[in-house]
C-alpha cells in the first residue's frame, strides 16, 4: 500500500514536470497554429500545388512543416488538395511532410529535446516530403492538373474579425483535435521515466540500428501525433535510446497509422502508398544514421522529470502559469467533448439501411472515420457544394451530418467516399 501510494505521488511529480517544460511552447505553437490557419488563400494554394514538377512538390512540403495536422487531419486536407487541383506527388509532399511536425511540436521538441533536434525535425520532414513527392511524379507520369478555382476566398475572416477566430481556433478547436492524444502523450511518458530502468536500451538494445528497427515496426501500426510523440522520445533517450532511433519514432509515429495506409491506397493509388511508405522508412532510418553518427552526442542531452534539475529559460511564474492555463484547456476541452457526446446519443442512433435513392428535404447521414476539425471542415464543405444543398451541420462526437436540401442520397456517398471516410448509415 505504502508503495503504490508512493508510486502514485513520483507518478504525479513526473506529469507535473512534463507539463511545465511543455506548456509554455505548446500554447505559443497554438496560436501561431491559429494564425497559419487564416493567413492563406485557398485558391492561391490550389494554383501553386497544381503542377506536376519541383516547384508543387516544394511548395507542398513547405506549406506543410509549419502545420499543425495530425496524420487523422492530414488525410482529408491532402486528399481534398488533391481533389481540388493539386498534383498527386504535391499532395503526397503535403501528406508525408505535415503530420511529422508543426508549430506546436517544434515549440515542445525545443522545450525537451533542445534546439538541434527541435531543427533537425522539421528539416527532415520537409526533405523526405519533396522525395516522396517527386518519386510520386515520375512513377505515376502525371500531368500537370489544370487549376481548379476552388474560390474559398470568403471563408477567411477579415481585419479585425481575426483575431477571435484565430483564438478560437487556436484553444478551442484545435485544443479540442489534440486533448486526447496530449494527455496521453504525458501519461505515457511519465509512466516510461518511472518504469523503465535508465540503463534499459544500453543492456538490451545497445546496437542503434537495432533500436531504429524496433522503433520502426512500433510506430507504423501506432497512432501518435507530433507532439504527444515527443514526450515519450524524450524519455526514452533518457533511458539510453540513442538520438537516432528517437528521430525513427518521431518522424514513422506520427505519419503512418493504419487509417492512413488505407485511404493513401484507395485515393491515390496503391503505386503512391508504395512511394508513401517507402519515403517514410528510407528517410527515418536515413535521419537516423546521420545523427548517430555524423552529429556530436552532445547536442542530444535530454533532461526533463523530478530527477533532472537544470537551468529553465523561462521564469518560473510564466511556466506554472502556462500549465495551469494548458490544464484548464485540455479539461474544459475533454469536458465539453463528453457533454456533446452525452447530448448526442438520441440523436445519433443506429445506423439505418440506405433509404430509397431519392430526393429528401432533410437527411442524417452516419460517417465513420471522422477524427477531429479538420475532419468536419472538409465533409461540411464537401457536402456544402453538392446542387440543391442549403445547410449542413457536422457532429464529430456523433460522427454524423444533418444534411438540409433537395439532393440525391448518390451524391451524398460519393462525396463523402471521396474524402476518405465511410457511410453507415442514412436517415
Amino acid at each position: 500500500m505504502e508503495r503504490g501510494m508512493q508510486f502514485l505521488q513520483d507518478y504525479i511529480i513526473e506529469i507535473y514536470h512534463l507539463l511545465l517544460e511543455m506548456a509554455p511552447y505548446l500554447l505559443l505553437g497554438f496560436l501561431i497554429a491559429g494564425i497559419l490557419k487564416y493567413s492563406f488563400r485557398p485558391g492561391r494554394l490550389k494554383y501553386y500545388l497544381g503542377g506536376a514538377d519541383f516547384r508543387s512538390v516544394f511548395y507542398a512540403s513547405l506549406l506543410g512543416v509549419p502545420m499543425p495536422l495530425c496524420s487523422c487531419g492530414v488525410i482529408p486536407t491532402g486528399i481534398g488538395l488533391y481533389r481540388n487541383g493539386a498534383s498527386k506527388g504535391a499532395a503526397q509532399s503535403f501528406l508525408i511532410s505535415t503530420p511529422q511536425t508543426g508549430v506546436d511540436s517544434i515549440m515542445v521538441t525545443y522545450s525537451l529535446l533542445g534546439l538541434p533536434f527541435a531543427i533537425i525535425r522539421p528539416i527532415a520532414a520537409f526533405l523526405t516530403g519533396i522525395f516522396g513527392g517527386l518519386v510520386t511524379n515520375k512513377v505515376e507520369g502525371e500531368k500537370a492538373h489544370e487549376y481548379a478555382n476552388g474560390n474559398g476566398e470568403a471563408d477567411i475572416p477579415r481585419g479585425w474579425k481575426k483575431i477571435p477566430a484565430i483564438l478560437k481556433y487556436a484553444f478551442i478547436d484545435f485544443m479540442a483535435d489534440i486533448a486526447k492524444w496530449l494527455v496521453i502523450g504525458i501519461l505515457i511518458a511519465a509512466l516510461m521515466a518511472l518504469i523503465i530502468p535508465d540503463d534499459f536500451f544500453l543492456q538490451y538494445l545497445s546496437n542503434p540500428y537495432l533500436s531504429m528497427l524496433v522503433m520502426l515496426v512500433a510506430s507504423i501500426p501506432l497512432y501518435v501525433c507530433a507532439t504527444s510523440s515527443v514526450p515519450i522520445a524524450a524519455v526514452l533517450i533518457m533511458k539510453g535510446l540513442s538520438p537516432g532511433a528517437a528521430l525513427v519514432f518521431l518522424m514513422a509515429g506520427p505519419a503512418t497509422n493504419a487509417a492512413t495506409i488505407s485511404v493513401i491506397g484507395n485515393t491515390l493509388g496503391k503505386r503512391s502508398l508504395f512511394v508513401y511508405l517507402s519515403t517514410i522508412i528510407i528517410g527515418s532510418f536515413a535521419g537516423g544514421i546521420i545523427l548517430d553518427n555524423f552529429m556530436p552526442a552532445s547536442w542530444f542531452r535530454v533532461m526533463i522529470g523530478s530527477g533532472h534539475h537544470h537551468h529553465h529559460l523561462l521564469p518560473d511564474w510564466l511556466m506554472i502559469g502556462s500549465a495551469l492555463i494548458l490544464s484548464i484547456l485540455v479539461l474544459y476541452s475533454l469536458i465539453n467533448k463528453m457533454i456533446k457526446k452525452f447530448r448526442g446519443k438520441d440523436i445519433a442512433g443506429a445506423a439505418c439501411d440506405l433509404p430509397d435513392n431519392k430526393k429528401q428535404k432533410e437527411l442524417l447521414v452516419h460517417i465513420k472515420g471522422m477524427t477531429c476539425s479538420h475532419c468536419v471542415a472538409n465533409v461540411e464543405k464537401s457536402l456544402s457544394s453538392l446542387d440543391g444543398v442549403t445547410k449542413v451541420v457536422v457532429d464529430l462526437t456523433t460522427g454524423s451530418a444533418r444534411v438540409s436540401g433537395q439532393v440525391d442520397t448518390k451524391q451524398i456517398i460519393g462525396s463523402i467516399k471521396q474524402l476518405g471516410y465511410e457511410v453507415t448509415g442514412i436517415e
